[in-house]
């Protein structure tokens, strides 16, 4: 995986490869909160944010400071990052069923479902 090559490159390169995992957790939260910031006391609708190519090229900035961090996390730990994306959204599809989704009811059968997981302990 190309990117993953290039995060350990980079942390190698920086002797970073030893960084804690609870470390890249909390800078993952971090870097979450500064994208969060840009909608403190704003709820921009998704055109309003695309016309706003300011706000849009700070939002995608916070969002690779993100993402990075959760490479890092991967590489780190030695997982596939991608490969966990793919098995994540397999499980969603699963417990969420488009069709369902897309009913008038979807609302309150996406939370029942929510507490049924949450009540066996599955993500």
């Amino acid at each position: 995986m190309k990117i993953q090559k290039k995060i350990k490159g980079y942390l190698k390169a920086r002797r970073w490869l030893n960084l804690k995992p609870a470390d890249v957790a909390k800078s993952i939260s971090i870097e979450s909160a500064e994208l969060l910031e840009h909608f403190q006391w704003s709820s921009p609708s998704r055109a309003e944010v695309l016309e706003n190519h300011e706000l849009l090229k700070k939002i995608r900035t916070e969002l690779a400071d993100v993402m990075i961090y959760c490479f890092d996390m991967a590489v780190i730990l030695k997982f596939d990052a991608l490969k966990a994306v793919r098995e994540k959204i397999k499980h969603i599809e699963r417990k969420y069923p488009a069709k369902l989704m897309r009913s008038a009811v979807a609302n309150r059968d996406y939370w029942e479902i929510k507490k049924k997981y949450r009540r066996e302990g599955i993500n």
